[in-house]
């Protein structure tokens, strides 16, 4: 099932691969998503305290905070938030642990901008029914 364009979502990408995020939120922001860019675990939560967000994409692999340590707190701060797990390193395991802390999928990095975009299109349809909101 193809997920509907949802216009406007807000994004917060969470990566400490400077120049990934960067290429990525250029890539994404042609397509209509307002990206925030979070170079760190730390980062993200300062973030997630200051603005709202629509959808979460965070990588497992960071130098300040285990991805799965953020994912933890994030479910405390904002526990509507989607968040789709990016892994790189093959760690499926990992992945699949952030599914059980209740992310709502994941991707193994690098992965295709379609497929990512259809992850949080379906994120963000999620959140917004979770939440008896339209698509706006």
């Amino acid at each position: 099932m193809k997920a509907t364009p949802v216009p406007h979502t807000r994004l917060l990408l969470v990566d400490d691969e400077k120049g990934f995020v960067d290429v990525l939120t250029n890539r994404l922001g042609r397509r209509r998503i307002k990206v925030v860019k979070a170079y760190s675990g730390a980062e993200a939560l300062r973030a997630l305290r200051e603005a709202r967000f629509d959808v979460m994409v965070l990588d497992l692999k960071m130098e300040d905070m285990d991805g799965i340590e953020v994912l933890k707190i994030v479910r405390k701060m904002a526990p509507d938030l989607p968040v789709i797990i990016l892994t790189g390193h093959g760690s499926r395991t990992a992945a699949e642990d952030g599914m059980t802390l209740g992310a709502f999928d994941y991707l193994t990095k690098p992965c295709e901008l379609n497929e990512l975009m259809e992850k949080i299109n379906l994120a963000r349809q999620a959140k917004n029914k979770q939440n008896g909101e339209t698509d706006q």
